[in-house]
């Protein structure tokens, strides 16, 4: 009976794994090395380096902005 237990648990654990690999991860993080390089090279002090790795993490969301605010003119 025991092998019949650990089988079941096996099955079930194995129905469980999910592959959530899709290509945008990679254009996100390619275009996050891109801008963190960018936005660093054109600080002038450390503080707008800071700055601009953080803007990095977060450049979609000014792409979205301002992409919107074309259309709705």
């Amino acid at each position: 009976m025991a092998e019949d237990t650990g089988n079941v648990i096996e099955k079930s654990c194995a129905a469980k794994v999910k592959n959530n690999c899709t290509p945008f991860g990679a254009i996100y993080g390619l275009g996050m090395i891109g801008a963190a390089i960018y936005y660093i090279s054109q600080a002038a002090t450390f503080w707008a380096g800071v700055l601009g790795l953080l803007k990095a993490f977060v450049w979609p969301v000014f792409l979205v902005y301002e992409a919107l605010k074309f259309l709705g003119d």
